[in-house]
Protein backbone atom coordinates (compact mmCIF):
# COMPACT_ATOMS: atom_id res chain seq x y z
CA UNK A 1 0.00 0.00 0.00
CA UNK A 2 1.47 3.22 -1.71
CA UNK A 3 2.23 5.73 1.96
CA UNK A 4 1.94 8.72 -0.54
CA UNK A 5 -1.51 7.87 -1.79
CA UNK A 6 -2.97 7.40 1.68
CA UNK A 7 -1.37 11.00 2.70
CA UNK A 8 -3.02 12.47 -0.41
CA UNK A 9 -6.27 10.62 0.44
CA UNK A 10 -6.72 11.65 4.25
CA UNK A 11 -5.00 15.04 4.26
CA UNK A 12 -7.76 17.40 2.48
CA UNK A 13 -10.81 16.28 4.95
CA UNK A 14 -8.43 16.44 8.22
CA UNK A 15 -7.22 19.67 6.80
CA UNK A 16 -11.29 21.09 6.06
CA UNK A 17 -11.96 19.70 9.86
CA UNK A 18 -9.06 21.74 11.26
CA UNK A 19 -9.86 24.76 9.38
CA UNK A 20 -14.17 24.29 10.24
CA UNK A 21 -12.52 23.86 13.97
CA UNK A 22 -10.51 27.10 13.34
CA UNK A 23 -13.39 29.30 11.78
CA UNK A 24 -15.77 28.54 15.10
CA UNK A 25 -13.46 30.36 17.71
CA UNK A 26 -15.82 32.15 20.21
CA UNK A 27 -17.10 29.02 21.52
CA UNK A 28 -15.21 26.07 20.20
CA UNK A 29 -16.65 22.62 20.85
CA UNK A 30 -15.26 19.75 22.91
CA UNK A 31 -12.53 17.66 20.67
CA UNK A 32 -13.43 14.90 22.15
CA UNK A 33 -16.73 14.98 20.14
CA UNK A 34 -15.66 16.51 16.96
CA UNK A 35 -13.02 13.65 16.90
CA UNK A 36 -16.18 11.13 17.89
CA UNK A 37 -18.62 12.61 15.25
CA UNK A 38 -15.43 12.36 12.36
CA UNK A 39 -14.95 9.36 13.00
CA UNK A 40 -18.51 8.57 13.26
CA UNK A 41 -18.73 9.66 9.66
CA UNK A 42 -15.97 7.49 8.79
CA UNK A 43 -17.27 4.15 10.28
CA UNK A 44 -20.69 4.84 8.52
CA UNK A 45 -19.35 4.41 5.24
CA UNK A 46 -20.03 0.41 5.57
CA UNK A 47 -23.87 0.82 6.00
CA UNK A 48 -24.01 3.01 3.05
CA UNK A 49 -22.14 1.05 0.98
CA UNK A 50 -24.36 -1.62 1.76
CA UNK A 51 -27.81 0.05 1.52
CA UNK A 52 -26.07 1.95 -1.71
CA UNK A 53 -25.85 -1.51 -3.59
CA UNK A 54 -29.45 -2.63 -2.40
CA UNK A 55 -30.80 0.43 -4.37
CA UNK A 56 -28.79 0.60 -6.97
CA UNK A 57 -29.51 -2.97 -7.87
CA UNK A 58 -33.28 -1.48 -7.81
CA UNK A 59 -32.69 0.73 -10.47
CA UNK A 60 -35.33 0.39 -13.21
CA UNK A 61 -34.51 3.54 -15.21
CA UNK A 62 -32.21 4.11 -18.30
CA UNK A 63 -30.59 6.59 -19.41
CA UNK A 64 -30.63 10.28 -17.53
CA UNK A 65 -33.79 8.59 -15.41
CA UNK A 66 -30.79 5.97 -14.53
CA UNK A 67 -28.19 8.55 -13.77
CA UNK A 68 -30.60 10.39 -11.90
CA UNK A 69 -31.89 8.15 -9.35
CA UNK A 70 -28.43 6.98 -8.80
CA UNK A 71 -27.25 10.81 -7.84
CA UNK A 72 -30.20 11.68 -6.05
CA UNK A 73 -31.33 8.58 -4.25
CA UNK A 74 -28.41 5.69 -4.47
CA UNK A 75 -25.75 8.85 -3.56
CA UNK A 76 -27.47 11.63 -2.41
CA UNK A 77 -30.35 10.51 -0.37
CA UNK A 78 -28.32 7.51 1.36
CA UNK A 79 -24.35 9.53 2.37
CA UNK A 80 -26.51 12.35 3.73
CA UNK A 81 -29.47 10.67 6.05
CA UNK A 82 -26.15 8.78 7.20
CA UNK A 83 -24.39 11.73 8.09
CA UNK A 84 -27.25 13.16 9.41
CA UNK A 85 -28.18 9.85 11.37
CA UNK A 86 -24.30 10.70 13.52
CA UNK A 87 -25.58 14.34 14.13
CA UNK A 88 -28.36 12.95 15.50
CA UNK A 89 -26.90 10.16 17.54
CA UNK A 90 -23.86 11.90 19.07
CA UNK A 91 -24.21 15.69 18.80
CA UNK A 92 -27.54 17.09 17.97
CA UNK A 93 -28.78 16.63 22.06
CA UNK A 94 -25.50 17.33 23.67
CA UNK A 95 -25.07 20.42 25.99
CA UNK A 96 -22.19 21.44 23.78
CA UNK A 97 -24.40 21.83 20.81
CA UNK A 98 -25.93 25.60 22.10
CA UNK A 99 -25.89 27.50 19.17
CA UNK A 100 -26.64 27.92 15.62
CA UNK A 101 -22.60 27.60 14.38
CA UNK A 102 -22.70 24.02 16.06
CA UNK A 103 -25.03 22.56 13.66
CA UNK A 104 -22.76 23.71 10.68
CA UNK A 105 -20.15 22.28 13.06
CA UNK A 106 -20.65 18.93 13.63
CA UNK A 107 -22.25 18.42 10.35
CA UNK A 108 -19.34 19.09 8.57
CA UNK A 109 -17.23 17.00 10.99
CA UNK A 110 -19.68 14.09 10.18
CA UNK A 111 -19.77 14.98 6.35
CA UNK A 112 -15.52 15.15 6.16
CA UNK A 113 -15.12 11.67 8.51
CA UNK A 114 -17.68 9.86 5.38
CA UNK A 115 -15.33 11.97 2.98
CA UNK A 116 -12.13 11.33 3.73
CA UNK A 117 -12.88 6.96 3.80
CA UNK A 118 -14.56 7.84 0.60
CA UNK A 119 -11.53 9.13 -0.97
CA UNK A 120 -8.76 6.37 0.77
CA UNK A 121 -11.03 3.90 -1.20
CA UNK A 122 -11.44 6.01 -4.50
CA UNK A 123 -7.42 7.17 -3.84
CA UNK A 124 -5.83 4.69 -2.92
CA UNK A 125 -7.88 1.50 -3.97
CA UNK A 126 -10.39 2.45 -7.12
CA UNK A 127 -7.77 4.69 -8.88
CA UNK A 128 -4.14 4.12 -7.47
CA UNK A 129 -2.71 4.10 -10.92
CA UNK A 130 -4.62 7.57 -11.73
CA UNK A 131 -1.90 10.24 -10.59
CA UNK A 132 -5.17 13.17 -11.21
CA UNK A 133 -7.74 11.53 -9.35
CA UNK A 134 -6.30 12.66 -5.61
CA UNK A 135 -6.12 16.11 -6.88
CA UNK A 136 -9.24 16.37 -8.30
CA UNK A 137 -11.14 14.85 -5.38
CA UNK A 138 -8.82 17.08 -3.37
CA UNK A 139 -10.33 20.13 -5.12
CA UNK A 140 -13.76 19.29 -6.24
CA UNK A 141 -15.35 16.00 -3.90
CA UNK A 142 -13.78 16.20 -0.68
CA UNK A 143 -14.75 20.51 -0.15
CA UNK A 144 -18.20 19.35 -1.52
CA UNK A 145 -18.99 17.25 1.11
CA UNK A 146 -18.19 19.99 3.27
CA UNK A 147 -20.72 22.18 1.04
CA UNK A 148 -23.08 19.90 1.55
CA UNK A 149 -22.76 19.21 5.73
CA UNK A 150 -23.07 22.97 5.89
CA UNK A 151 -26.16 23.09 4.37
CA UNK A 152 -27.29 20.20 6.61
CA UNK A 153 -26.17 22.16 9.91
CA UNK A 154 -27.61 24.96 8.59
CA UNK A 155 -31.32 23.62 8.89
CA UNK A 156 -30.77 20.94 11.73
CA UNK A 157 -29.40 24.25 13.73
CA UNK A 158 -33.06 25.70 12.60
CA UNK A 159 -34.47 22.48 13.49
CA UNK A 160 -32.93 22.28 16.64
CA UNK A 161 -33.43 26.11 18.19
CA UNK A 162 -36.79 27.14 16.03
CA UNK A 163 -39.74 27.48 18.90
CA UNK A 164 -42.49 27.19 16.16
CA UNK A 165 -43.43 23.32 16.47
CA UNK A 166 -44.54 23.48 12.34
CA UNK A 167 -41.15 25.20 11.29
CA UNK A 168 -38.86 22.55 13.09
CA UNK A 169 -40.61 19.62 11.42
CA UNK A 170 -39.49 21.62 7.85
CA UNK A 171 -36.66 22.55 9.01
CA UNK A 172 -35.56 19.10 10.13
CA UNK A 173 -36.71 17.85 6.70
CA UNK A 174 -34.60 20.37 4.42
CA UNK A 175 -31.57 19.35 6.74
CA UNK A 176 -31.59 16.06 4.86
CA UNK A 177 -33.63 17.27 1.44
CA UNK A 178 -31.65 20.36 0.66
CA UNK A 179 -28.23 18.84 1.12
CA UNK A 180 -29.60 15.67 -0.57
CA UNK A 181 -30.94 17.89 -3.94
CA UNK A 182 -27.03 19.75 -4.10
CA UNK A 183 -25.23 16.56 -3.78
CA UNK A 184 -27.73 14.82 -6.51
CA UNK A 185 -27.08 18.08 -8.72
CA UNK A 186 -23.37 17.36 -8.14
CA UNK A 187 -23.27 13.96 -8.73
CA UNK A 188 -25.80 13.78 -12.11
CA UNK A 189 -23.53 16.76 -13.70
CA UNK A 190 -20.59 14.94 -13.69
CA UNK A 191 -22.23 11.44 -14.23
CA UNK A 192 -24.38 12.02 -16.96
CA UNK A 193 -21.68 12.55 -19.83
CA UNK A 194 -23.90 15.95 -21.11
CA UNK A 195 -21.50 18.36 -23.05
CA UNK A 196 -24.06 21.11 -22.00
CA UNK A 197 -24.68 19.97 -17.99
CA UNK A 198 -20.78 19.79 -17.81
CA UNK A 199 -20.90 23.52 -18.97
CA UNK A 200 -22.60 24.68 -15.84
CA UNK A 201 -20.55 22.07 -13.52
CA UNK A 202 -18.43 24.62 -12.26
CA UNK A 203 -21.01 27.94 -12.42
CA UNK A 204 -22.24 24.94 -10.42
CA UNK A 205 -19.63 24.45 -7.40
CA UNK A 206 -19.01 28.34 -7.50
CA UNK A 207 -22.58 28.18 -6.30
CA UNK A 208 -22.12 25.76 -4.00
CA UNK A 209 -19.40 27.65 -2.34
CA UNK A 210 -20.96 31.62 -2.50
CA UNK A 211 -24.24 30.26 -0.66
CA UNK A 212 -22.87 27.56 1.86
CA UNK A 213 -19.78 30.35 2.77
CA UNK A 214 -22.72 32.88 3.50
CA UNK A 215 -24.39 30.41 5.88
CA UNK A 216 -21.38 29.66 7.28
CA UNK A 217 -20.80 33.32 7.82
CA UNK A 218 -24.15 34.14 8.77
CA UNK A 219 -23.70 32.19 11.89
CA UNK A 220 -19.95 32.80 12.85
CA UNK A 221 -21.43 36.46 12.87
CA UNK A 222 -24.43 35.31 15.29
CA UNK A 223 -21.57 33.16 17.51
CA UNK A 224 -18.97 35.91 17.30
CA UNK A 225 -21.99 38.37 18.99
CA UNK A 226 -23.49 36.11 21.70
CA UNK A 227 -19.68 35.39 23.15
CA UNK A 228 -18.36 38.82 22.44
CA UNK A 229 -20.71 40.70 23.95
CA UNK A 230 -21.53 43.34 21.46
CA UNK A 231 -24.49 42.40 20.28
CA UNK A 232 -27.36 45.01 21.79
CA UNK A 233 -30.29 43.37 20.12
CA UNK A 234 -32.47 40.45 19.70
CA UNK A 235 -30.89 37.92 17.38
CA UNK A 236 -32.45 37.03 13.74
CA UNK A 237 -35.59 34.55 14.39
CA UNK A 238 -37.68 35.83 11.54
CA UNK A 239 -37.07 32.44 9.62
CA UNK A 240 -38.56 30.95 12.99
CA UNK A 241 -42.10 32.59 12.52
Amino acid sequence: MDLNLIVTAVTPGIALAIIIYIVDRHDREPIGLLLKTFIGGAVIVVPTIFLESILAGLNPFVGLMSVAYTSFIVAGFTEEMFKRSVVMRLAFDHPAFDEKLDGIVYCVMASLGFATVENVMYVVFRFADVETVGLYRAILSVPAHMLFGITMGYYLSLAKFCTNPAKRRTFYGKSLTMPMILHGTFNFILLSGDGFLMLIFLPYVFYLWRTNLKKLNKYYQESKMINTGIYDGELDESECE
